[in-house]
């Protein structure tokens, strides 16, 4: 019974976060990690983001019933009930708010709630079943993991948040876009209007190598701002020619989802290694510019 309530928060998407809320935390530490602000931090993330996992589940009920890879999830063969589900995901969500608002700081409670809000209501709710646009509305939810991790050691939301939250924003579309195009059937079937579906997959990798180069450009800010060193910014640029290199052989490819499988899966280590590279790249910026 425990492992269907683990599945119900969505493992993969938690590791996603948990690895993205380390970049974004190693990014402001300069060198200095507080480990238990870490934990805390960690911890009080992950609970916000299986909360809104687990709201997801119970709103995507009719939409998972249709895809092969989540027909068998606990809420579609009715293994756990809406209410519980609901209830599980309250307790999870009030502990994680909590943890973030009493022993983190109120820049990571604020984008623990924009994160949810984004997530649970404007993509949830609306725009995944509405619009082609689902995926930028996704992707401000997807970046705030590692804002909440910046500004748990920055205490403020400065020039390297705001570049830590658009890079990592713009990795979002890309590696979404490759799962849509290697479960194409799926996402046909459950009418969900994702680029690939709603247009095309050629236009697909088009759009996407646009978002690699912008995502490359945004994250290399970082060290032209002083945010990391050169280090990082080979480790990244080699990474990213990679990922472009992928995305242009896609053109040729003669099955695209087996295409697509490689180019999440890159995707998928290229921003695990990005967010542990900060953990002993980062400097004191040049330029300081606080927003709020």
């Amino acid at each position: 019974m425990l492992k269907k309530y683990l599945f119900l928060t969505k493992p993969g998407i938690l590791f996603g976060n948990f690895v993205t809320t380390l970049g974004g935390y190693f990014a402001a530490t300069q060198g200095s990690v507080d480990f238990l602000l870490l934990l805390i931090t960690l911890l009080g993330t992950t609970l916000v983001v299986a909360s809104g996992c687990v709201v997801n589940n119970v709103i995507d009920q009719d939409i998972d019933q249709k895809m092969q890879r989540t027909q068998n999830r606990a809420l579609v063969i009715k293994t756990i009930s809406e209410p519980v589900a609901l209830a599980f995901a309250l307790v999870l969500g009030l502990i994680g708010f909590s943890i973030l608002w009493f022993w983190v700081n109120a820049y990571a409670f604020l984008f623990a709630v924009i994160g949810f809000v984004v997530y649970v209501g404007f993509y949830s709710l609306w725009t995944k079943r509405t619009t082609i646009h689902q995926t930028v509305v996704g992707s401000i939810s997807g970046a705030a993991p590692p804002v909440i991790g910046y500004t748990a050691v920055a205490n403020q939301f400065d020039l390297g948040a705001l570049l830590i939250f658009l890079g990592y924003a713009l990795w979002q579309m890309p590696h979404s876009w490759a799962i849509a195009v290697y479960r194409f059937d799926d996402y046909k079937n459950a009418g969900i209007p994702i680029l690939p579906v709603a247009r095309s997959i050629h236009r697909t990798k088009i759009e996407s190598l646009l978002y690699v180069v912008l995502f490359t450009l945004t994250m290399n800010a970082l060290f032209v701002y002083g945010y990391a060193n050169w280090l990082y910014a080979v480790i990244l640029n080699l990474l990213c020619i990679y990922w472009l290199y992928i995305g242009v052989i896609g053109f040729k490819a003669e099955n695209d989802q087996l295409w697509a499988k490689k180019y999440f899966l890159f995707s998928v280590i290229l921003i695990t290694v990005i967010s542990i590279v900060f953990s002993f790249t980062s400097t004191a910026p040049s330029t300081q510019i606080v927003f709020f």
